[in-house]
């Protein structure tokens, strides 16, 4: 008798939903002040926090230093923060930091770091099973999905897969793991019981960076960033092909909304500066929303109403209302957004804003244009006496070298400076980076000493035509 009154009386107690990874695979959870929303922010090295239920940031999680103190030989914080997950409690996230091949764990109630796990070259996303048992990294630089314990966070075993491991997400159930690849033209289905590769999809492209499946199970989206489109295939055997759809250059993630309209498939589409948005049901375009500078992760509210997106090169969110497909809200955060993360009722007591630092320099940044052959969105992200040049390049021969150089003449005619050399992908597209000194440079009004950003045809060491020029506004 005593156990059926405890067992009755378990039953009785209200057990919070648990948030899957997959975006509203749980009841809907109505914006509050309890939520948060998270970027990495790849060049402040920090998490920005923000309050959805007033859209302002309220402060950031400092993981690393800025450029050149995380350069020294003795450094120990994190470099390039760029993944984000958490944990179906909601009481953990899971942030990725490329440079330095770690997952820090953060208690969300508290924003403390509790643990810090180091795995293979060049870590790119880490996801927790629905069940909360293991977390899985994919380990891009090199041929395996990394186990760690969801309690301990210690490494248990690895999973072989094809070379370049971009991203894992688990279907609603937690039954299959989805596994796209960034260097190879392949994403495998595992069975997350046996580990064991039950399934295979041909990727159009190499080059797939984010993956999602759809809280009804049905489906999973993958975006191809280098050839501009998204696949969408069967989230269940023998995993076919659905569709193929034509985005556009800089194609960078996906994720899902579940409205009272129906399922959304949300795009971030980088060198045009939008998010696309489809049905998921006839896969037709609905709304290209604008948002600002180089759209990259993006995730939904607990209920569906809102869709929050990083931007890249705006140090920025954009939150969209999916009722409207317009933006409602843009709240500035760190620099250099990457992944990001909605958790519903993250803060489960207290005001969240133990641990926390202002954004203070991670928000300066300064934005150009060069325009000729196609354009290019250009930001540098201070970092004291040097910047970090970030530019977002489209509208180029696809599969040439370039070089972005600095010229004495506003019109880059005669001897440049080199700064980056890159290759365009099949879309024409290119994300290109650089340091120095270079806010001071282009900006200097001092005669013979000013600088123009440029982008020439061939290597570094060629006497190529200029194909873009620095937009002058003086």
């Amino acid at each position: 008798m005593k156990q059926v009154l405890i067992a009755a009386l378990l039953a009785s107690i209200a057990v919070p939903a648990a948030a899957q990874q997959v975006p509203n695979a749980q009841p809907d959870m109505p914006v509050s002040s309890r939520d948060r929303f998270y970027t990495s922010d790849q060049f402040s090295n920090t998490v920005s926090v923000i309050d959805p239920s007033t859209n302002t940031i309220i402060g950031v999680i400092k993981l690393g230093d800025l450029t050149p103190a995380n350069l020294s030989p003795l450094y120990k914080g994190q470099l390039l923060v760029h993944g984000m997950g958490f944990s179906p409690d909601r009481r953990t996230l899971a942030v990725v930091s490329i440079g330095s091949n770690s997952v820090t764990f953060i208690d969300t109630a508290t924003n403390a770091v509790k643990h810090t796990a180091y795995v293979g070259r060049s870590p790119h996303e880490a996801f927790f099973r629905p069940d909360g048992r293991e977390v899985w990294v994919s380990v891009r630089g090199e041929d395996y999905v990394q186990v760690l314990d969801g309690r301990t966070y210690q490494p248990t075993t690895r999973i072989a897969v094809p070379n370049g491991p971009g991203m894992t997400i688990f279907s609603p159930d937690g039954k299959y793991g989805y596994v796209c690849s960034s260097f190879s033209p392949e994403t495998v289905v595992i069975d997350t019981a046996s580990k064991k590769i039950v399934g295979r999809v041909k990727q159009e492209s190499p080059f797939c960076p984010d993956i999602a499946a759809t809280p009804d199970g049905k489906q999973v989206w993958l975006t191809l960033k280098d050839v501009g489109k998204v696949m969408v295939f069967d989230a269940k055997p023998p995993f076919g092909v659905l569709k193929t759809i034509d985005t556009g250059a800089i194609t960078n993630h996906v994720n899902i909304a579940r409205t009272p309209r129906g399922q959304f498939a949300y795009v971030t589409v980088g060198t045009e500066n939008v998010v696309k948005v489809f049905r998921t049901d006839t896969f037709a375009q609905v709304a290209s929303v604008p948002v600002g500078a180089l759209p990259h992760g993006l995730w939904p509210s607990g209920d569906g109403s809102r869709m929050y997106v990083g931007l890249e090169n705006a140090d920025a969110v954009a939150a969209i209302d999916t009722a409207t497909n317009r933006v409602s809200a843009t709240i500035p955060i760190g620099q250099g957004p990457q992944g990001v993360a909605y958790v519903p009722g993250a803060v489960p007591s207290g005001d969240g804003r133990a641990n926390l630092v202002p954004l203070d320099k991670a928000g300066a940044k300064v934005q150009l244009a060069l325009s000729g052959t196609g354009t290019s969105q250009v930001t540098l992200f201070d970092q004291g006496q040097v910047q970090i040049l970030q530019a977002a390049v489209a509208g180029l021969p696809p599969k040439m070298p370039f070089t972005l150089a600095l010229s004495a003449n506003a019109d880059g005619k005669g001897a440049v400076e080199p700064l980056a050399k890159f290759m365009t992908n099949p879309a024409g597209a290119a994300i290109v980076n650089a340091v120095g000194p270079i806010r001071q440079i282009v900006a200097d009004t001092t005669p013979g000493q000013r600088r123009y950003l440029v982008i020439r045809a061939g290597e570094p060491d060629a006497r190529g035509p200029v194909v873009q020029k620095q937009v002058v506004k003086d």
